[in-house]
């Protein structure tokens, strides 16, 4: 039952990073991403390319936990805990630089997520 409730978190991990992807490289400049992040037009503009590289990364940590969960509890339980693992250092990270709301939306549910895969 943990496990399960893990794998669906971790499901729910990723769908956040999908969202902050297509947000940072779609979006950053339009109203819904200016929005989302509280940012002023001319920021946005300036800052458009960043942003899009960083919606990249958030590619690369949905590839990682799809990855896991598609190779099951068993053989991908490796893989998710790394993925996770890498929210969480990039949710502290932003925390610590950026705001302390990044912790709950993005550090929080991934180490829920590990934690209970950990003991599921």
């Amino acid at each position: 039952m943990l496990t399960t409730l893990g794998l669906i978190l971790s499901a729910v991990v990723a769908a956040l990073h999908l969202y902050f992807l297509v947000l940072e490289m779609f979006l950053w400049d339009k109203p819904a991403g200016r929005k989302a992040f509280g940012l002023k037009q001319e920021f946005a503009t300036a800052t458009k390319a960043l942003a899009a590289n960083q919606g990249l990364y958030n590619g690369f940590l949905v590839a990682g936990l799809v990855w896991g969960l598609l190779l099951g509890p068993q053989a991908g339980l490796h893989i998710l805990f790394f993925f996770l693992g890498c929210v969480v250092v990039a949710g502290v990270f932003g925390a610590i630089t950026v705001s302390k709301k990044i912790f709950f939306v993005q550090a929080l549910p991934a180490l829920i997520a590990g934690a209970l895969l950990l003991v599921g």
